[in-house]
C-alpha cells in the first residue's frame, strides 16, 4: 500500500482500541473521574469461538491511548459476550452481558444448514447477566447477577420450549423518568443466516438509578402482551438489533435491522409498553431507506439534534432473494449517516431524516465495520467502530457535521473549490478545467510505487431533455483515445458518467425514471476518490437505487489516474449550467446549490448567473 493522503473518514486514521484479536461492540462511556470507559467483547479467537469474554478499558486522553483491559469475566470461562454500559446518577456503572452460565455446549438447529442439527456456536444464549462498578470501571463486583426476563411466544416456540432462552443485545442502555432501560434481542431459533427469527423487548428497571443493592433491582419486561417489536405487517421474521433513544417529549424511538431490504422504525408514547405500528424508515422526502442485515443505531446529540449510521443499500433484491440470507450481512463499508430533527407528528415528536452523507469507510471493499458508538466530548464528536479484528476510535470532522446537520435549511451556493461555473444554453465549448490527479508516484518510497491523493471532483448541471435519447452528450473532454470524462444520457431515461485515463475505464449511471422530458432537472455527479465512490443526486435527493437495483451508488477503478482530456470541454443541447468543483462536494452541499436557485438569462456565451431564495421545500 502506497502513502495515504490523509482523509479523516479513513478508518485506518482512527485510533485503535487495543484487544487481544476478535474485537466488538466498542462502546463507551464518560466516567466521572472525567475518563473514557470502553466495554468490548474480545478474545484471542474468532467471533464465537471458545474464550470469548468481556473486557473493559479506560483513555484519559479521549481515546487516543488505553490502559490496559481489565476482564469482567475471564478468557477460560464460559462464553460472556456483548456488552453494554449503563452509568446512574451515583457514577455507578453497570455492565450488562450474554453469559452462558450452564456452559451449554451445542443447541438444536435446522438441518439444513446444521448438518448434524446442532448448533455448536453458543454465544447468544443462557443467562443474561450484570456486574457493577464503583471505581469508574476500574474493578468489577466479584459477584454476577442474573437479569431476569419474561418469557415470551418467542422463547415457548423454540426448539428448547423456553427452558433454554436464546438472545443477545447491540443496543445501549438509556435512561427515562427515573428509570433505566436495557435492551434485548430474542432469538426464536438456529438455521440459515444464523438467527432465523428475531424480535427485540426492553428490561425496565424502576430502582437502577438509586438503589445501591444489586440484588433490590426490579426488572419488567416490556413492550406489554406476548410479542415483542417485530417488522411491519407482511415483513420477514427477523426484526433484531433495536437502537433507543428518547426524544424532547419524553418519547421512545427505535429502529432496527430486519431481512427485508429495510430499516424499521417505531414509536413509543407510554415508556416501552405499547409501540406504533413497525414501519420501514423513511427519508424526510418520503422515500424508503435501505439496508442489509447489519446494525444501525440512532443517536440524540447534544444539541438536541440526531444522527443516523447505516449502509445505504438494500431494498426488493435482499427481500426477493431469501437464498441470499448469508450475503445480507455484506457491504457494511463504506458507513453512511444521516442527520434527524425533530418534527411534529399526529401522537407527538417525530424525527424527520436529511439525505445522507458517507461518514467513515476503508480501501477494501469486503471489509465490514459496524456496532458503533457515539461520544461527545468537550465540544467535539467521536465515532467508534469494528470490523470484528480491530476496534478504533474517529473524530468527526466539525465542518461536515455542520453541513449535514444544517442539509434542511441550505440555501447558499458552493464556492470552495469551483474551477468552472457556466451559465449558458448549450451547446457550445469552453475551456476545461484541469481535473485533479487521482494517483501518482510516491518520490518518498523506495520503489517509487503508488501515491494515494484521494482526490476528487463534482459536476453540477442543470439541464432540459426534450428527447433524453441513449448517448445525447451533455458534458464531454474526450480525446479521440477515449481518454477523458463524459456525461450523457442512457436508456430508462438515466444518465451516465464514464471516466477514462487511457489505461481504464469505469462508469456509472443514475436511477431510471427520474428525468422527464421538457422539465428541467438539476444533477450532481460526485467523484470521491476517499472510498472510491460515484453518487448521483437528482433534483435533490442522492439516488440510492430505488427498487431498480441494489445500490445507487457504485464504485469506481481504484487505479484510475486521471480524467484530463482535451483542452476544451463540450457542452450539449439543453445543458443551462454547469459548475465543476475540483473535490467532491458533500451531497449537503449539492442540495444547498439547488436551493441556492439560479435562473438563466441568454445573454451572450458567458450567461447570467442570478442566485435567487429557494423556497421551504427546495423545488
Amino acid at each position: 500500500m502506497g502513502a495515504r493522503n490523509f482523509d479523516w473518514r479513513d478508518i485506518r486514521n482512527g485510533w485503535e482500541i487495543p484487544t487481544e484479536s476478535y474485537s466488538d461492540q466498542p462502546y463507551v462511556v464518560k466516567t466521572d473521574d472525567d475518563a473514557w470507559l470502553c466495554v468490548m467483547t474480545t478474545g484471542a479467537g474468532r467471533e464465537g469461538q471458545a474464550g470469548q469474554h468481556v473486557v473493559t478499558l479506560r483513555s484519559e486522553d479521549r481515546g487516543r491511548t488505553w490502559d490496559e483491559p481489565v476482564a469482567v469475566e475471564p478468557a477460560d470461562g464460559p462464553e460472556a459476550s456483548y456488552a453494554v454500559l449503563l452509568k446512574v446518577p451515583s457514577g455507578r456503572l453497570y455492565v450488562f452481558y450474554n453469559h452462558n452460565t450452564d456452559n451449554v455446549r451445542r443447541v438444536r438447529a435446522d438441518n439444513p444448514p446444521y448438518r448434524d442439527g446442532y448448533n455448536y456456536r453458543v454465544d447468544s444464549l443462557g443467562h443474561f447477566v450484570f456486574k457493577y462498578s464503583d471505581d469508574h470501571g476500574r474493578t468489577w463486583s466479584a459477584q454476577r447477577f442474573d437479569l431476569p426476563m419474561r418469557e415470551m411466544a418467542i422463547d415457548r416456540e423454540n426448539a428448547n420450549g423456553g427452558k433454554l432462552k436464546y438472545f443477545w443485545n447491540v443496543g445501549k442502555p438509556f435512561v427515562l423518568d427515573g428509570a433505566g432501560f436495557v435492551s434485548l434481542h430474542k432469538v426464536g431459533g438456529f438455521g440459515d443466516g444464523f438467527f432465523t427469527r428475531s424480535e427485540g423487548v426492553l428490561l425496565r428497571s424502576e430502582n437502577i438509578l438509586e438503589e445501591q443493592d444489586a440484588s433490590k433491582l426490579v426488572w419488567e419486561t416490556l413492550p406489554d402482551g406476548d410479542a415483542g417489536l417485530r417488522t411491519p405487517p407482511g415483513g420477514g421474521t427477523v426484526a433484531e438489533e433495536q437502537s433507543y433513544c428518547v426524544l424532547s417529549d419524553g418519547s421512545i424511538y427505535a429502529v432496527y435491522r430486519t431481512i427485508d431490504g429495510y430499516p424499521v422504525n417505531t414509536y413509543s408514547r407510554d415508556g416501552g409498553r405499547t409501540w406504533s405500528e413497525p414501519q420501514y424508515k423513511r427519508f424526510a422526502d418520503g422515500r424508503v431507506m435501505k439496508h442489509p442485515r447489519a446494525a444501525n443505531f440512532a443517536w440524540r446529540c447534544e444539541d438536541g439534534t440526531f444522527l443516523y449510521w447505516f449502509h445505504n443499500h438494500g431494498g426488493r433484491f435482499i427481500r426477493e432473494h431469501p437464498q441470499q440470507r448469508a450475503n445480507a450481512y455484506n457491504d457494511r463499508n463504506p458507513v453512511w449517516l444521516c442527520a434527524g430533527l425533530e418534527a411534529d407528528g399526529p401522537d407527538g415528536k417525530v424525527i424527520k431524516w436529511t439525505q445522507p452523507e458517507i461518514v467513515l469507510y476503508d480501501d477494501d471493499p469486503f471489509l465490514r465495520m459496524s456496532y458503533p458508538d457515539l461520544l461527545e466530548d468537550r465540544g467535539a464528536l467521536y465515532l467508534t467502530e469494528t470490523q470484528k479484528d480491530k476496534g478504533r476510535v474517529h473524530e468527526v470532522d466539525a465542518g461536515f457535521l455542520a453541513k449535514l446537520k444544517g442539509q434542511f435549511d441550505a440555501r447558499s451556493v458552493a464556492r470552495d473549490g469551483l474551477s468552472l461555473e457556466v451559465a449558458s444554453p448549450g451547446p457550445m465549448e469552453t475551456d476545461a478545467p484541469e481535473m485533479p490527479t487521482f494517483l501518482q508516484r510516491d518520490p518518498d518510497r523506495h520503489d517509487y510505487g503508488t501515491r494515494d491523493l484521494r482526490a476528487g471532483f463534482t459536476l453540477e448541471l442543470s439541464v432540459r431533455l426534450e428527447a433524453p435519447d441513449t448517448g445525447q452528450v451533455l458534458l464531454d473532454n474526450r480525446l479521440k483515445n477515449g481518454k477523458g470524462f463524459c456525461v450523457r444520457t442512457s436508456e430508462r431515461g438515466t444518465v451516465e458518467i464514464v471516466l477514462n485515463d487511457g489505461r481504464t475505464e469505469s462508469a456509472w449511471r443514475c436511477d431510471p425514471d427520474l428525468l422527464t422530458s421538457g422539465v428541467p432537472h438539476h444533477l450532481g455527479i460526485v467523484v470521491d476518490g476517499g472510498p472510491k465512490v460515484i453518487s448521483f443526486t437528482v433534483d435533490g435527493a442522492l439516488c440510492d437505487g430505488g427498487e431498480f437495483r441494489q445500490f445507487g451508488w457504485g464504485r469506481y477503478d481504484p487505479n484510475l489516474r486521471d480524467v484530463n482530456g482535451s483542452d476544451r470541454l463540450r457542452i450539449g443541447q439543453g445543458v443551462t449550467l454547469v459548475r465543476i468543483y475540483s473535490r467532491a462536494l458533500m451531497t449537503s452541499e449539492l442540495i444547498g446549490n439547488l436551493k441556492g436557485g439560479i435562473t438563466v438569462a441568454p445573454c451572450g456565451k458567458e450567461g447570467l448567473i442570478r442566485e435567487i431564495e429557494g423556497d421551504d421545500d427546495g423545488n
